[in-house]
């Protein structure tokens, strides 16, 4: 006897997002943001390794550059409201914007030699906030609408969670995964420490992964929520928004106020350099050909190897986390652990002996540490998302490339201030990749007397506190967040009836209008066709 087939309940809800189509959004994030995590990690560091540039001018010129490409994040969600492709809203921005982020990446990392006089260096730091901005700029138009896009994958709440759960997931992947492929590409170099030409190496092998995956975004990414451009607004209007829709302006101010949260990805070249001084020994890779040490941009990924172990705990299980807690609670709960943590570990390596300032201490730390990050990324995207339901229902209008502007602005705000300012704290605090790879290729042996331990300590604290104490003063305005689950099902109910209501009254429409030219149509025709009878007879 055969199994029994099995029952289908016909009252269970129609899946919407295909496979195809949830991985496909996921792995366009990844794309984009392997160019993200590589020019937030790196760019920087090369510009003074390899250019000279100043640490506090380089951080002052990336601020600038971040606002002006928020004036970008505006012009751009007024763009894609008012836009009106066939292919869809969004999927023709993530095309219109593949290349540009390409190629702004790739010169990022270009290292052109400018003369060692006033006049050279002056054209050196031009150039330099001519690039930067130039990328800050394209990735403002690659970032808005594949954020966007999650707000039209699927109509249904929990399918948008769990496509925003597997995008976060490769998205804190793409960020932090730079550093693994600059430590390949220097072990098949044979080096220990980044140069002009593996530099651009690694710019190469990131860009065009990246690239693949954002045009199989656009070709395999479907919008299943029918959005017209006809909600775009003006600046003035835009500005209003955040001032009177205070769910969108919570978002903004838990961007900003936790704008340290991810203050350690950016300073992760130079914090270790500082914290692993003596560099990282990898001779147990010698069955690779590769025997010694990596220092500084070579080793990036070490200290943070674990944490990012545990936050994609935390990511894997966001999507159900979030479904029991509520976005208010998991916010909340992640801020105050992330607190605590952050300040017991502080106290424990400048006050815990020589093991607690070891390598290894500091796997343990940044373990424990990495479960507040989970949230980070994931909470905002499906907030957002909400807020977008929220208004429609509220006002009747719908406007996604508006609310994930300010979404995208909020997150480019936050990056510009966490990579600028802890940027200028490692300069302030002394520290030179210049001049720290000189004692690394002459003589290492004496590299405390140039990175001591009272910078490391100083070090630690821009790394290890500063997200700590942000995570939770952001968590602050989560306190006045309204939308949960019991306002989303209602709010879904309702925009449900309003769609199918609108949906049957423009086919009704439809149909009278193709019975009313149905009769204008055929009545001349009889005529016609009587009077050819009379005529024949």
């Amino acid at each position: 006897m055969g199994k029994k087939a099995k029952m289908l309940d016909p009252n269970a809800p129609k899946k919407i997002l295909t496979p195809v189509n949830l991985w496909a959004y996921a792995l366009g994030l990844l794309g984009i943001n392997l160019m993200i995590g590589l020019v937030n990690s790196y760019q920087a560091e090369f510009f003074n390794k390899m250019l000279g540039a100043n640490l506090m001018i380089i951080a002052a010129i990336i601020l600038g550059a971040k606002f002006i490409s928020i004036i970008a994040d505006f012009v751009i969600g007024h763009l894609i409201d008012k836009s009106r492709f066939k292919s869809g809203k969004m999927r023709p921005w993530i095309l219109i914007s593949a290349f540009p982020l390409v190629v702004a990446t790739m010169l990022s990392f270009a290292a052109f030699k400018f003369p060692d006089t006033t006049a050279g260096q002056v054209g050196m730091y031009i150039y330099i906030g001519f690039i930067v901005t130039i990328w800050n700029v394209s990735m403002t138009l690659a970032d808005i609408p594949s954020q966007g896009m999650l707000s039209l994958l699927s109509p249904d709440g929990n399918e948008r969670n769990g496509a925003a759960g597997l995008g976060n997931t490769l998205k804190s992947v793409a960020l932090a995964v730079s550093g693994v492929f600059a430590t390949i590409i220097l072990m098949a170099f044979g080096k220990d420490a980044l140069d002009t030409v593996t530099y651009l190496v690694l710019a190469g092998v990131l860009c065009a992964l990246g690239f693949g995956f954002q045009l199989f975004m656009y070709f395999k990414c479907k919008e299943n929520v029918k959005s017209e451009g006809s909600s775009a607004v003006t600046f003035k209007d835009m500005f209003h928004e955040l001032r009177t829709n205070k769910q969108i302006l919570i978002v903004f101010l838990t961007y900003i106020l936790g704008f340290g949260r991810n203050i350690g990805m950016g300073i992760a070249v130079q914090a270790t350099y500082i914290l692993c001084r003596e560099g990282v020994d990898l001779s147990f890779l010698s069955f690779l050909g590769f025997e010694g040490r990596l220092y500084g941009d070579g080793i990036s990924w070490a200290i943070g190897i674990t944490s990012a172990i545990s936050s994609m705990i935390v990511i894997v299980f966001c999507s159900a986390i979030n479904k029991k807690l509520g976005e208010k609670k998991f916010f909340i709960i992640a801020g105050v652990y992330g607190c605590l943590t952050s300040v017991a570990c502080v106290l424990a390596y400048i006050f815990g002996g020589s093991f607690a300032r070891s390598f290894w201490a500091i796997l343990i730390y940044q373990f424990l540490f990495g479960f507040a990050y989970g949230p980070n990324g994931f909470l905002p995207m499906v907030m957002t998302s909400d807020c977008v339901d929220y208004q429609e229902w509220k006002t009747g209008k719908r406007s996604e490339g508006t609310q994930f502007a300010i979404l995208s602005m909020s997150n480019k705000l936050s990056n510009g201030l966490s990579v600028s300012i802890g940027i200028f704290l490692m300069g302030a605090i002394g520290f030179s990749a210049a001049t720290a790879n000189s004692y690394i290729q002459n003589d290492v042996t004496h590299i405390a007397e140039y990175i001591t331990d009272d910078m490391q300590n100083k070090a630690w604290m821009i790394y290890f506190l500063v997200p700590g104490i942000c995570m939770l003063v952001s968590s602050i305005p989560m306190f006045f967040y309204k939308i949960n689950e019991k306002t989303k099902k209602i709010m879904r109910a309702e925009l449900a009836e309003r769609r199918a209501a609108a949906e049957a009254l423009e086919t009704g429409e439809k149909e009278e209008v193709a019975e009313n030219n149905q009769e204008v149509f055929e009545e001349p025709v009889e005529t016609s066709n009587e009077e050819i009878t009379k005529d024949e007879e």
